[in-house]
């Protein structure tokens, strides 16, 4: 069994009639005998619609229980077991309660047409999917029960349903769509006079497309290539000239006196990109095509007239405009021009219109010194060959006899050295006169300018036409060589272009500075302004005194709507402005990335200092909490008269206070000195000292046989600050004695190795990871399960920045046997850091 068909009634509204139409079509269908059934169909309480259904058989619906109501939805089960030739399936986009077989009724129609079921369904077209965001604009209501376009695109018919909006009103008022109660604000709301016309043109353009993809299709099926003129289609044939505007108004004014014009504007390019037009120029006129409601086409075709009309008759054209031609009169006799070839070969189907305007016969405006592209003093030798080159010839062949076909021969030489040398122009000139010598001094009659045997006549002409062939030959491939050498620059530079975009270099002033290597110009800049009357700013620059506004400018590249590139120097040739075009855009783009990276810069410092400030309101909202629990709880007991405390209670409740006092001044300073690294601000003070003068002092915080030191008296002394470094030893010996088991002994042992002097400082505690030896240096981080109230975590982090600070490095390694050993190294005396090292530290830890 094959797939079943498919027709939608397609209306514009609810309330038009697609369900009262399909019923009508069901009737007719049972009347002529056909198997058609009511698969889905919701007469919505209207009587009239109800009444239709009276006479049609229903196939029962499933019950579905959701959210504690009962729903019914189509059967599709039920239907396929019926097996009916038509159902009749209402609401295309309705989505099925949760729970049913599909998620949408269109779903469950693609079943139905599977199995070999005819279905006819209706739908508006606000629920096509692609019209979702047109229909919100218009009536500002979203519809979340959409249906994908290929679904409706598919069907085998489409009928359009159509009412006027006042009639549409005037049932709604009348109650026949909704009830009562609900007819005054669907009056002022969704089925307002304004929404209903432009959903009425959605729908009826809607379905003129389709019709017109039918009409295409049938043509491509059946080969039909006469044009048939169902609707206004105007080509208008432009050649990058001025007048190209003119034609787009005039096209435009005649689509708008047939219904449903449109109008194409097409721009023939030559294959071998040898001629071609101003592309500011075909901008302006795309964007003005585009504007007027057309649209705009670039075409490649050596015969230009073939091209266009092949072009109108693929499109179904039913009109040309084309523009009164340039050509001078004289130009005529090489050919009668595109515009009459064009009338003469488009046929009965056709109509050319011929449009006036400014430019007709002021010539084309086409570059003459082709020979330009050869260099200059290419061309000062070709003219002097073709010029002189004759008359040293005939002196020459004055004195010899060789005959007429030796002289020939050695004249069409010159020709050729001309025509390499200087290319077509001087090889014209030379074939003239070179022609008119040998036909004065060697052509019998001589030294007269008449020919007396028609074979000499011949002689001549052959040989004008050669040289004439020669010159164009060479200067074709000049021309040809110097767009390749042309072609092979602008790769060059569109690919550094790619390049720096991938590589992501952000440095406008060097782009800027290539720009004005690449068009040698004095000077570059980048303008930017608010807003069109607001004044020009200078975004960046490059070279001397550049421009401050565009007009200014010998050069000016727009760029978007508020800036502009402007090069002062020298006036570019059109050919160069595409290139400067993806300079500009790269310029542009290189901006924004430096004002996007300086904007993410702001962000991660604000986003690292609110983090800073998080973590410090943190330790001192819960760590300090601690000491000053206890040392209140402390001064409170004494001072209390309940209570007489002895000497004995008394020094231990001093003792407490003492050791709060101690750990909260311990955690304040380590408080601070994050906050100087984070700033920056940390200078240290560099002087030689031996390290035994400061390590011990590090130690009075730990208790008494905690650690064991070992530090050789023959140890170097080293350039260091002696502030710094006890504060980092001590808290690298605090940090270990923490986690150091009971009984256990953290060792702080010294030695020199080359120009370093290291101290490690070695535990026999848990030890940490390979993967987290970094991370317990960052701020406020706790390894493994310390217990709160043992520090904020900055420790080490204070260790390590005090550390870089003077030059030198701190790193945690394995210990032997177990536990983990911290490694201080600084630099011996006579070998400070440079300060450009201490500024990496500090830029390292501010960072």
């Amino acid at each position: 069994m094959g797939r079943g068909k498919l027709r939608i009634y397609l209306g514009a509204a609810p309330g038009v009639g697609k369900t009262y139409a399909m019923l009508s079509e069901a009737h007719r269908r049972v009347e002529r005998g056909t198997d058609c059934v009511v698969a889905f169909v919701e007469h919505h309480d209207r009587p009239r619609t109800e009444v239709m259904l009276h006479g049609l058989e229903q196939v029962p619906r499933m019950e579905l229980e959701y959210r504690g109501g009962v729903f019914t939805e189509m059967d599709v089960e039920a239907v396929l077991r019926r097996a009916p030739a038509v159902a009749l399936v209402d609401e295309l986009a309705h989505t099925n309660v949760p729970g049913s077989r599909n998620d949408k009724r269109w779903q469950d129609v693609e079943e139905l047409l599977a199995a070999g079921v005819d279905v006819v369904s209706t739908v508006n077209i606000q629920h096509l999917e692609s019209l979702g965001d047109v229909v919100e604009s218009i009536t500002g209501v979203r519809q979340r029960e959409t249906v994908p376009d290929e679904v409706v695109r598919r069907a085998d018919q489409i009928e359009l349903v159509d009412m006027s909006p006042p009639a549409l009103r005037r049932r709604m008022a009348h109650g026949n769509i909704y009830k009562p109660d609900k007819v005054d604000a669907a009056l002022s709301n969704y089925f307002r006079p304004g929404n209903l016309t432009a959903l009425r043109e959605l729908a009826l353009l809607w379905v003129a497309d389709r019709a017109d993809e039918y009409l295409t299709e049938y043509r491509s099926e059946h080969r039909v290539s006469r044009i048939w003129g169902s609707r206004e289609r105007i080509v208008v044939g432009l050649t990058g000239g001025p007048e190209g505007r003119t034609l787009i108004r005039r096209a435009a004014r005649l689509a708008e006196k047939g219904a449903g014009g449109e109008v194409m504007a097409v721009y023939i390019a030559r294959s071998d990109g040898l001629t071609s037009a101003s592309p500011k120029e075909l901008a302006v006129q795309r964007t003005l095509a585009e504007d007027l409601g057309g649209t705009f086409h670039h075409v490649v075709g050596d015969d230009i007239p073939a091209s266009l009309l092949d072009f109108a008759r693929g499109v179904n054209a039913t009109q040309i405009v084309l523009g009164s031609s340039r050509r001078k009169t004289w130009q005529y006799v090489f050919g009668p021009g595109v515009g009459a070839t064009v009338a003469r070969e488009s046929g009965p189907d056709l109509d050319v219109h011929i449009v006036t305007h400014e430019e007709v016969a002021k010539g084309r405006g086409l570059p003459v010194a082709r020979g330009a592209r050869l260099g200059r003093s290419r061309i000062i030798w070709g003219w002097a060959v073709g010029i002189g080159g004759p008359v040293v010839m005939a002196l020459l062949l004055n004195a010899v006899d060789l005959g007429l076909a030796n002289d020939m021969l050695l004249f069409l030489a010159v020709t050729v050295a001309a025509a390499l040398l200087g290319g077509l122009l001087p090889a014209l000139a030379s074939a003239a006169f070179g022609s008119l010598l040998l036909n004065y001094f060697y052509t019998p009659p001589l030294h007269r300018l008449t020919v007396a045997d028609p074979e000499n006549i011949v002689a001549i002409v052959v040989f004008v036409g050669v040289a004439v062939s020669v010159a164009s030959v060479v200067d074709l491939a000049a021309r040809r060589t110097h767009q390749a050498a042309r072609l092979r620059a602008e790769s060059e530079i569109l690919s550094f272009l790619a390049g720096s975009v991938l590589r992501g270099e952000t440095s406008l002033e060097a782009l800027l500075e290539r720009v004005r290597e690449t068009f040698g110009m004095e000077s570059v800049a980048l303008l930017e302004r608010a807003g069109d009357v607001d004044p020009w700013t200078c975004a960046g620059s490059a070279g001397p005194a550049p421009a401050t506004r565009p007009e200014d400018a010998d050069v000016d590249m727009p760029v978007g709507d508020h800036m502009a590139l402007a090069l002062s120097g020298r006036v570019l040739p059109a050919s160069d402005r595409r290139v400067l075009a993806a300079f500009a855009a790269q310029a542009v783009v290189v901006l924004d990335r430096q004002r996007l990276q300086h904007e993410a810069d702001q962000a991660k410092e604000l986003a690292e200092g609110n983090r800073i400030r998080t973590a410090l309101l943190a330790a001192v909202s819960h760590d300090l909490r601690t000491p000053l629990a206890g040392i209140k709880a402390a001064v409170s007991s004494l001072r209390s008269d309940d209570v007489a405390w002895s000497e004995e209670d008394s020094a231990e409740l001093l003792e407490g206070i003492e050791d709060g006092a101690d750990r909260l001044d311990h955690l304040v300073g380590n408080l601070l000195d994050m906050s100087r690294l984070q700033t920056g601000t940390v200078a240290p003070l560099f002087r030689e000292i031996d390290l035994d003068e400061v390590v011990p002092m590090a130690l009075l915080g730990v208790p008494e046989g905690s650690v064991d030191l070992d530090i050789p008296e023959s140890l170097p002394m080293v350039a260091v600050d002696a502030g710094l470094l006890e504060r980092a030893v001590a808290n690298l010996v605090e940090n270990a004695v923490k986690y150091s088991p009971f009984g256990e002994r953290v060792l702080v042992a010294a030695s020199a190795i080359a120009d370093r002097v290291e101290v490690r400082v070695v535990d026999r505690g848990p030890g940490v990871p390979d993967d987290a030896k970094d991370r317990i240096f960052a701020p406020f981080q706790r390894y493994g399960d310390a217990p709160r109230g043992t520090g904020v975590g900055l420790g080490l982090a204070v260790a390590r920045g005090f550390a870089e600070a003077m030059g030198g490095t701190l790193n945690a390694e394995d210990t032997p046997g177990g536990g983990l050993t911290m490694v201080l190294t600084v630099r011996a005396a006579g070998r400070r850091p440079a300060p450009a090292a201490r500024s990496a530290a500090a830029e390292r830890q501010a960072s």
